[in-house]
């Protein structure tokens, strides 16, 4: 007969590894089950992790390949914006590299992983596996999904997923582009942005999301930037808006399996990797009073709320808001952003994984007040 785990986890990247890590950290016994044979590949992700973000992941320098410290935004009609805080704000990680760090650091801490198998289905408490060991029936008392976007665990419980999804294209090669700004083309994406970032040694990769002709604009995109097209591609799902469920059945939905990637800028790490400590410490205290009921569950949504929750609404909202923007008035907003107290104002303020406090006050400047007027009816008070 099969060992029964405290907890199975669904997914071996970021915040499966991070859940499985901190669930050992508590005690529990735990398996993480990772259907690639080599944890961190393929690689769907832009690999750019704000300081607090990479300090989430608990992990060493070694997968750092350059550090930047602000954004230049390119309009459509050729203005530049840039915001340079002149210190450190962000790395650009090598994602393999980084997912296996994490993962070992799981395993060092006692859980247990099996790669090269998925979950098929779940069957109350037990999870039917098939993989590089055949057919496999594993029982839990709780089970973290960590499955990514298209979560498979999220499918056969008829969950209701995401509210958006959208589809992205990224290459990498060489660029001549600054080492310390990361590059944000607005107009590359009528639904989103596309990225230039700065990875050292004279590398960039280019990228851009959206939910239609997705191809299409990412082939104009680096034709504009002037970035060879026959480079290494990787493609990926960006899920936005969290699922209005996050429990149920004895699982707990975390990151990109529970649309936790910021509306804002497509990142899922620290949003991730937080939901994943709450869904770690709810686990524990399941475990603990042998209770894994929808009530006890219940407490998982609480927490990540109280944390992260209206951060991302309010990121979703604001994600609405640019859908709805015309390229003339994103141009002029751009513009009006300029303004050097505005630019001071974002350097001082300005968090990549918690906007609402900069967006509290820039909606309040009478510079930028007619662009968020949207937002102010369609009642983002109760969010600032």
């Amino acid at each position: 007969m099969s060992p029964v785990y405290d907890v199975i986890v669904a997914g071996a990247g970021p915040v499966g590894s991070s859940a499985a890590r901190e669930c050992a950290k508590a005690g529990l016994s735990v398996l993480c089950i990772e259907e690639q044979g080599t944890i961190g590949y393929p690689v769907q992700c832009a690999g750019l992790l704000s300081l607090a973000a990479f300090a989430e992941c608990e992990a060493g320098p070694r997968s750092i390949l350059n550090t930047v410290t602000g954004a230049r935004v390119i309009a459509g009609d050729g203005q530049v914006l840039t915001i340079d805080a002149k210190v450190p704000k962000a790395h650009v990680v090598d994602r393999g590299i980084l997912d296996r760090e994490i993962a070992k650091s799981a395993a060092d801490t006692g859980a247990d992983f099996l790669t090269k198998t998925a979950v098929c289905e779940v069957k109350e408490d037990r999870v039917v596996t098939r993989g590089m060991n055949g057919r496999g029936d594993i029982r839990f008392r709780i089970l973290i999904a960590a499955d990514g976007p298209r979560s498979t665990i999220a499918r056969l419980y008829g969950m209701e997923r995401a509210r958006t999804y959208l589809a992205g294209i990224q290459a990498e090669g060489r660029l001549a582009r600054e080492r310390d700004l990361v590059e944000l083309w607005p107009g590359a994406s009528e639904d989103f942005f596309g990225w230039v970032i700065p990875s050292g040694d004279g590398r960039v990769r280019a990228g851009l999301c959206g939910t239609t002709q997705v191809p299409e604009r990412f082939a104009a995109f680096i034709r504009r930037i002037g970035l060879s097209s026959d480079l290494h591609m990787v493609t990926g799902t960006l899920p936005l808006g969290v699922m209005p469920k996050t429990y149920g059945r004895r699982t707990l939905f975390t990151g990109d399996a529970g649309g936790f990637a910021k509306p804002t800028s497509g990142g899922g790490v620290y949003t991730g990797i937080r939901t994943a400590r709450h869904a770690a410490a709810v686990a524990a205290l399941c475990c603990e009073q042998d209770d894994f009921s929808d009530t006890a569950l219940a407490e998982y949504e609480s927490r990540w709320q109280a944390d992260i929750g209206k951060e991302l609404a309010l990121g979703y909202r604001l994600f609405l808001m640019r859908r709805h923007l015309s390229p003339e008035t994103l141009d002029r907003m751009i513009a009006a952003m300029a303004a050097p107290e505005i630019v001071d104002t974002i350097v001082k303020h300005g968090d990549m994984d918690r906007p609402g406090k900069l967006a509290g006050i820039l909606i309040k400047n009478p510079s930028l007040i007619r662009f968020f007027s949207p937002l102010l009816f369609s009642g983002i008070r109760s969010f600032l």
